[in-house]
């Protein structure tokens, strides 16, 4: 089983949604770890809509204090209604950040070690590079760290000496993911200018995201659907987006070590 992070450099691409609807997509037990040093957690926010209050990662730094952190973790866990996934909650607000610092190293440990025993993947996110309370040590020791970028050239320039970074410290595989192919670059193209392989694009969809990020209701189904009578879960399972999400679920699998070998390259097959 895989330990998984997603992070980006600079703008919004959307991590936090994408790692979400990968969790939520997920074909196997997985847990979702929201490590943003940002804090707000817009996971209980957004998703969750506000009506849970769950202390996530700060109850661990007591919980680690007190030699507590294994016993502890699983009581934490929130499960997601339809999917195989738990969700770690993360901080309330970003001056919590600065006291998650002593966590990230024993934290990973048990993640390998929950990890190992349960038979469940771990995806992380990580939030945005360069912020106080950065989880580099999460980062730098998963199976697959995940480069998160839009496809515009400010996106690319933020991230370029990020992959370079990540390159030179993760002792996983690197790669980059690519939110909203085509705005105005091809995925391809943003990965060679990173110098990362490229594990895949994500479908610029707001209203099929706003799913995962906002907690909405499945968008009506339109056009081809509607004249098949699909409901608007089962146009949304089938839309590009659900789709581009899931291939990029597979080529995580792959380049971490935990999903069938393919005969072509990872970020060939997801994009």
């Amino acid at each position: 089983m895989a330990i998984i992070t997603l992070v980006s450099a600079s703008g919004a691409p959307g991590v936090t949604t994408t790692a979400l609807a990968l969790a939520v997509r997920w074909p196997r037990p997985v847990m979702l770890v929201e490590a943003d040093p940002r804090g707000g957690s817009s996971i209980l926010a957004g998703f969750f809509k506000g009506t849970i209050d769950q202390p996530g990662l700060l109850q661990l730094v007591v919980a680690e204090r007190q030699g507590q952190l294994v016993a502890v973790l699983p009581s934490l866990l929130l499960p997601i209604d339809g999917s195989q996934a738990h969700v770690l909650a993360g901080t309330r607000s970003h001056d919590q950040a600065v006291g998650l610092e002593g966590l990230w190293v024993p934290l990973l440990g048990v993640l390998r070690d929950l990890s190992v025993r349960t038979g469940q993947d771990v995806i992380v996110d990580g939030g945005r590079l360069g912020c106080d309370g950065t989880p580099m040590p999460l980062l730098v020791g998963s199976d697959a760290t995940v480069l998160t970028v839009g496809s515009s050239l400010p996106a690319v320039a933020g991230a370029r000496s990020w992959a370079g970074t990540l390159r030179e410290r993760a002792s996983g595989a690197v790669g980059a993911l690519v939110v909203g192919e085509g705005r105005p670059y091809a995925a391809k193209e943003v990965a060679r200018a990173l110098a990362l392989p490229l594990l895949g694009a994500v479908e610029f969809a707001p209203e099929h995201a706003v799913v995962f990020s906002e907690g909405a209701a499945h968008p009506p189904a339109r056009g081809l659907a509607r004249w098949r009578r699909r409901s608007a879960a089962d146009a949304f399972a089938h839309s590009g987006y659900v789709r581009s999400v899931a291939a990029v679920g597979e080529a995580l699998r792959v380049v971490s070590g935990t999903g069938a070998a393919v005969t072509v390259e990872a970020g060939e097959r997801a994009s």
